[in-house]
């Protein structure tokens, strides 16, 4: 059995608004291996980008954790003070964001901020942190560092600056990587070759990945063990062979009938009805039963709880009846 990487448990973020207050993440519970990948995988606005950030501790100010604890090396993130967490960020814990255009600094030249860890944790001097930043360059593949450590992020193409940021988050070998959606606007082949950098440095650094995405080509390729969030939720949990070949939640086989695989040319697409519902109105209940085909009655008075069978875990009264 591999170490553990990372244990969060009964995550719970609530946003405060005008109209009110809401869950956007409700008692989420995943654990994450040391040299594994788990995948968080669900629609735009299921709560993966929102766990990631309650997480490392960068929710915006509307939103609040309010339930839960996030283990790593024995220590509850969520309880420590800011300065251990400035301390943990980088060494223990690290993300890769979604647009390394916005997350890398525009107006600070690339060496000073690949520098930028190594001066601040390990106390080394700057000589000696620019030449670990060249070596990290061509660590992840950037072409000629020594005489691209002076230059600026725009003057990157996207591919690039997502091999930097990258080279940011694993500078100081983090027992955990949180990737979210680390290869969005980037072409295919870009894509394959940050994914595969990704593989190779959790290999070496023996790191506990999470992969935040809504491809489900990329959870199969990529991760080991998935998690699948809707509504806020995590809805169902396993090994990615096993739910990618016998889903057991609707929402899971519906995401995966949505997949166009050896479609005729001019056919209908398969795709799943409606869409989530909006978090000020979740009706009692099971969160998915407006876009469900099996509903039944229970679905509607009882909201199911999460049940862990034989190394799955899956939230739905008529688990065992979605299977095809």
């Amino acid at each position: 059995m591999t170490a553990i990487g990372m244990e969060v448990s009964g995550l719970t973020v609530e946003l405060t608004t005008p109209r009110g207050t809401t869950r956007a993440v409700d008692g989420v519970s995943f654990t994450a291996h040391r040299g594994r990948t788990l995948a968080l995988l669900g629609e735009s606005g299921c709560g993966k980008s929102m766990t990631a950030q309650a997480i490392v501790g960068l929710l915006e100010p509307i939103a609040s954790v309010t339930a839960g604890s996030v283990q790593v090396d024995g220590e509850d993130l969520l309880k420590v003070s800011r300065k251990r967490r400035r301390q943990l960020a980088g060494p223990t814990l690290s993300i890769v964001f979604q647009d390394a255009l916005t997350a890398l600094n525009p107006v600070l030249k690339v060496g000073t901020q690949l520098a930028e860890p190594y001066r601040i944790h390990q106390r080394m001097p700057a000589k000696r942190a620019r030449a670990k930043a060249i070596e990290l360059m061509r660590h992840v593949g950037i072409p000629e560092p020594e005489s691209r450590v002076d230059s600026y992020p725009h003057q990157f193409s996207g591919g690039m600056r997502q091999r930097l940021l990258i080279a940011m988050a694993v500078a100081l070998s983090p027992k955990v990587l949180i990737a979210d959606e680390p290869t969005t606007a980037l072409d295919v082949t870009v894509q394959a070759q940050i994914l595969a950098l990704l593989a190779q440095l959790r290999k070496e650094h023996d790191m506990a990945v999470v992969l935040i995405t809504h491809d489900l080509a990329v959870v199969a390729e990529e991760a080991d063990t998935v998690a699948v969030m809707y509504s806020g939720r995590i809805v169902e949990t396993g090994p990615v062979d096993e739910v990618f070949e016998d889903p057991r939640h609707p929402y899971t086989r519906g995401l995966l009938d949505s997949v166009p695989v050896e479609t005729e040319r001019g056919a209908d697409l398969s795709s799943i009805p409606g869409a989530p519902p909006d978090l000020f109105a979740i009706p009692p209940g099971c969160p998915y039963q407006a876009r469900c085909p099996l509903v039944q009655d229970v679905c509607r008075a009882e909201r199911p709880a999460l049940e862990t069978r034989a190394g799955r875990a899956v939230a739905c009264h008529l688990a065992e009846g979605t299977a095809q």
